[in-house]
């Protein structure tokens, strides 16, 4: 019989790449959605899960956008609900089942570590600060950490900025680069802890096979660059000049809250447990992986 998994944001930019591969591997997939005619092909929608149905693999990927506009209040309440209220619904419905998943991950971001700037590698192990990105991603993973106690083994995604050829924040840079108005933004020395889309796709697949990986898992590339590096690497592979910065003072005007914590912060996250785990990045090197996606 078929492994069977649930995906909850699958019509979403990891999401739905996600759903290819697991297709692929001959996976039957399902996905929870509020737009079940948005589903690819091939997979069961569901607006809510059948009770008795079961699972072998859940992959809660589910959760409002948080970087398409400023954090007012009523955002940040969307960014918050949309997340913690997905997952307690999915350890609600594996403490009901009798057969229970081999496995749930769950996503997270290196949002965990918090917005005050550090130069030294963080890992797996790193702290977390008081801010709203290390708030939310702390209430989201413990919430997702209830189904270790009914023995189920739990990987927590913490993914960094994730590089795509038509979503996801490569989408948002691009114009202005190609038009030559692209620039560091701040004083550039923020860190970029970016990821090739296809390295996430696997690696999802990597915590699915390999039964010794739990806990947080740093999605992110071995070598995280600046903001003034991701810039000038961007420009070189389009060819054009990236000259014309964007001021702190700018961001904090144009998107306040979300703009601090997103683009002028910034820390060196590495992938501690997926290279112990011996986990073999397709891409390494940022002007390989932007030769790739531009």
């Amino acid at each position: 019989m078929a492994t069977q998994v649930l995906v909850t944001g699958g019509t979403g930019f990891i999401g739905s790449e996600l759903i290819k591969a697991l297709l692929t591997r001959g996976y039957e997939v399902s996905c929870l959605s509020r737009s079940p005619d948005k589903v690819q092909s091939g997979v069961q929608a569901f607006s809510t899960i059948p009770k008795q149905q079961n699972f072998d693999v859940l992959i809660n990927l589910a959760g409002h956008p948080i970087a398409d506009s400023r954090w007012s209040n009523s955002t940040k309440e969307k960014i918050v609900v949309s997340r913690l209220s997905t997952t307690q619904h999915l350890i609600n419905h594996m403490e009901q089942q009798s057969k229970k998943p081999t496995v749930f991950i769950s996503g997270s971001a290196i949002g965990f570590y918090g917005t005050e700037r550090c130069d030294n590698p963080i890992d797996e192990t790193g702290d977390r600060d008081g801010s709203f990105s290390s708030s939310l991603c702390t209430q989201w993973e413990n919430i997702a950490q209830q189904a270790v106690a009914i023995d189920i083994r739990t990987c927590l995604l913490r993914t960094g900025i994730v590089l795509g050829h038509k979503k996801g924040a490569l989408k948002k840079m691009l114009l202005p680069f190609k038009l030559g108005l692209g620039g560091k933004i701040g004083d550039g020395q923020q860190w970029m802890p970016w990821i090739h889309i296809q390295d996430v796709v696997n690696a999802i697949l990597f915590c699915i096979d390999n039964t010794d990986i739990s806990g947080p898992v740093n999605l992110t590339a071995p070598q995280p660059v600046t903001n003034a590096e991701f810039s000038q690497t961007l420009a070189h592979v389009l060819s054009r000049p990236a000259i014309l910065p964007m001021p702190a003072w700018l961001v904090n005007l144009l998107m306040g809250e979300m703009g601090k914590e997103l683009l002028l912060s910034g820390k060196k996250v590495v992938p501690g447990v997926l290279l112990q785990k011996g986990f073999e990045f397709k891409y390494t090197e940022l002007e390989t992986a932007l030769g790739d996606l531009c």
